[in-house]
């Protein structure tokens, strides 16, 4: 479960997303579905959209990523790719949700070791749920 509390019991500050997609409406699609807060009982949510492959290691390694959702159909390198190398190579890994341009594509992502999927086009109240369900059952 989430700790939203420091031991002082302050409150955590703004959990920070990272979106990668190399489509500027895929990443505004779910930023807008999202939003700053979509559930009362977790931290606002702020924003770090990226269009490659680079810059979303370029963004782990400057900082702490607390999920990161990355654009399964995106090209060069796919959403599930990075998933894999992420969860190869980072330790400990930010949780990870993939969207799928087919929900059929769900093995590839369990082959990838994504935390959870989500379908394209976004479905708002869809994605949303996954992403709370993500951030709560994560000790961040």
């Amino acid at each position: 479960m989430l700790d939203v509390t420091d031991p002082q019991t302050q409150p955590v500050s703004a959990l920070r997303v990272l979106v990668y997609s190399d489509h500027s409406d895929t990443r505004a699609a779910v930023i807008g579905a999202l939003g700053r807060r979509p559930d009362a009982d977790l931290p606002e949510l702020s924003f770090i959209e990226v269009a490659t492959a680079p810059m979303v290691f370029a963004q782990l390694d400057a900082g702490v990523i607390d999920v990161v959702i990355l654009d399964g159909e995106a090209t060069p390198a796919g959403g599930m790719g990075l998933a894999k190398q992420m969860k190869d190579e980072i330790d400990p890994c930010p949780p990870i949700l993939v969207l799928l341009g087919r929900a059929d594509d769900r093995w590839l992502a369990d082959w990838s070791r994504a935390d959870a999927t989500a379908t394209l086009p976004v479905d708002p109240i869809a994605l949303s749920t996954t992403v709370v369900d993500l951030l709560r059952s994560t000790e961040l």
